[in-house]
């Protein structure tokens, strides 16, 4: 096929219109269009005037090596495209079951693509079903308790499944995983448009079906999801895994175990530390939300065409006068600002958006960067956890400020340091409860000055950004893991058998990427293992057996001091 590049139209273009365009840029007639397919589609919005849509397409047409020979090769190629290529070589035997912790994007990737190829993965999750857990959620959102194991941080889906579903990354798809879980997600019912757009998102609504269909596909492949299941013991002997302890009660035989906890899993964190599982601090980044109203941050990146566009985003970055860089991230068009805690007496917040993105406000985190020696200074502690305790205590604060609902400032008296007693023309578009406060009270003054001087740095890329009746709301904490879980180019722990893989062990920074890893870690499992025979082929080598030997009573499922 051939790869055009840079194909533009305006807005409002239909589906003839694309193919008249690609018949001009070819220079042939319709007729000899044979096929058309869209690799990439982004909205070009820098000429406000004159926004335009830019396409790589790729077109099967007749004759295409003359086609080719007479068009420049700036714009026009032959189509090379990554395909995933992803083969079981294993040849360890692997007595028991891989065991997968955690069904975020990591895990869940991780778990299909083991069950793809025959080695029946089991699937550990802390929270509920998802469809349990959108009940929760939303109970919690209307006053209700905080369920510690059934939140926005914890259950099925991880943390991205109340968010926006923003699958853009920066991650370089040099071996077509990306691809490959773009198409997945796709096929388990994500829009189909995530395949081509530049920033693709699926929305918060539509995100809890597919991750519902991807774990009935794991299951159908024939691996096993159980969910109220929480990792809360490794049992190690001679610097190797051999089994895991659900519950506190439940001990399960594992000889290859997937760490996708994400970052949320503090006191996974804690049972790691005591079990000597080698982790080191890193820096990740904290402050707030900011929400403007939607239809201002339209028309300042749409002009005239706002309301006519989908909903706009930003993303911006400062340096301040101290070199600490304070910058937005995850930003949710049409969004609302979210009480995603935790743990009680603890808050936190996020943003998410519905796939329409049409809620009144948009908003984004506003965050500054944290290094470990900051962790450790003010968090007393120079552990690798320093940052997860510093965290933690400014949700401690946070929760203290809102008085246990979402702590909000209008930017006018954050500006003055002064509590805020009302909203002004911005009312807070939230899920969970907001509450006027004083952000003073609960950030680093250090991070507040910071985030002052960012906004005034904002504004004037984008004036209005600074508006006095913009909202700000504590603590965004949560933007990446604050620590890493070591493991070598193999993927393995030094703790042989224990894998770290995606956001929470340090190395992912969003559902995409995460998702990447998940393969990953599959793929350096299939590389080393061969697939654990079924049970029926045990039980028929077991008798087989019987009737040759001595039975020897086996040590398989049976713990004791040497164990321990």
């Amino acid at each position: 096929m051939i790869k055009i590049q840079q194909l533009k139209l305006p807005p409002g273009h239909g589906e003839e219109e694309l193919k008249a365009a690609v018949c001009r840029e070819l220079r042939i007639r319709p007729e000899e269009l044979l096929e058309l397919a869209v690799r990439r589609r982004s909205l070009d919005a820098r000429k406000k005037e004159a926004p335009r849509y830019s396409y790589v397409i790729a077109a099967r047409v007749e004759n295409e090596a003359v086609v080719l020979r007479r068009l420049p090769k700036d714009r026009f190629c032959r189509e090379e495209r990554k395909e995933y290529v992803c083969r079981a070589t294993g040849s360890e035997p692997l007595a028991c079951r891989p065991i997968v912790v955690g069904t975020g994007p990591a895990g869940l990737l991780c778990g299909y693509q083991l069950a793809l190829f025959g080695y029946r993965p089991l699937l550990l999750e802390r929270g509920k079903p998802v469809e349990e857990r959108v009940r929760d959620v939303e109970a919690f959102f209307s006053g209700g308790k905080l369920q510690p194991e059934s939140n926005v941080q914890f259950g099925e889906g991880g943390a991205g499944t109340f968010s926006d579903g923003k699958l853009n990354t920066l991650v370089k798809d040099r071996d077509g995983r990306g691809a490959y879980v773009l198409d997945l997600f796709a096929r388990m019912g994500a829009p189909e448009e995530i395949r081509y757009i530049n920033k693709p998102h699926i929305g918060t609504d539509r995100l809890r079906a597919m991750v519902k269909n991807l774990r009935e596909e794991i299951v159908r492949l024939g691996g096993e999801v159980r969910f109220e299941s929480r990792l809360t013991d490794l049992r190690i002997a001679d610097g190797r895994l051999n089994g895991v302890v659900v519950n506190d009660s439940e001990r399960i035989d594992c000889q290859a175990l997937v760490l996708a906890i994400g970052h949320s899993a503090r006191d996974t964190f804690e049972m790691l530390r005591r079990r000597s599982v080698p982790m080191e601090p890193k820096a990740f980044a904290m402050g707030v939300r900011i929400q403007h109203p939607r239809s201002w941050v339209d028309a300042c990146q749409y002009g005239e065409y706002a309301g006519r566009l989908p909903s706009a985003d930003y993303k911006l970055t400062h340096t301040c006068a101290d070199g600490r860089g304070v910058y937005t991230f995850c930003m949710c068009p049409g969004g609302y600002v979210v009480n995603a805690s935790s743990e009680e007496g603890r808050l936190c917040v996020n943003g998410m958006s519905n796939y329409d993105r049409a809620a009144e406000n948009s908003n984004s985190a506003l965050v500054v960067t944290v290094t470990p020696e900051d962790c450790a200074e003010a968090a007393g502690d120079d552990s690798p956890l320093a940052g997860m305790y510093y965290q933690r205590r400014l949700e401690e604060a946070a929760y203290r400020a809102g008085n246990g609902s979402v702590p909000t400032q209008t930017y006018a008296d954050f500006a003055k340091r002064r509590p805020s007693r009302a909203f002004g023309t911005v009312p807070p578009c939230n899920r969970g409860a907001a509450a006027p406060a004083n952000l003073w009270d609960c950030l680093p003054q250090s991070m507040a000055e910071a985030l002052l001087e960012g906004i005034e740095a904002f504004d004037r890329k984008m004036p209005g950004f600074a508006a006095p009746d913009a909202l700000l709301s504590a603590v965004e904490a949560r933007t990446s893991s604050p620590v890493r879980i070591v493991r070598d180019e193999t993927t393995e722990s030094a703790v042989r058998g224990l894998y770290p893989c995606g956001e929470g062990a340090g190395y992912a920074g969003g559902i995409t990427s995460a998702a990447m890893d998940g393969l990953r870690v599959a793929e350096a499992l299939l590389r080393t293992y061969a697939p654990p025979r079924a049970e029926n082929e045990k039980k028929e080598e077991k008798r087989a057996d019987a009737g040759r030997t001595r039975s020897i009573p086996r040590n398989e499922g049976a713990w004791n001091e040497k164990n321990e």
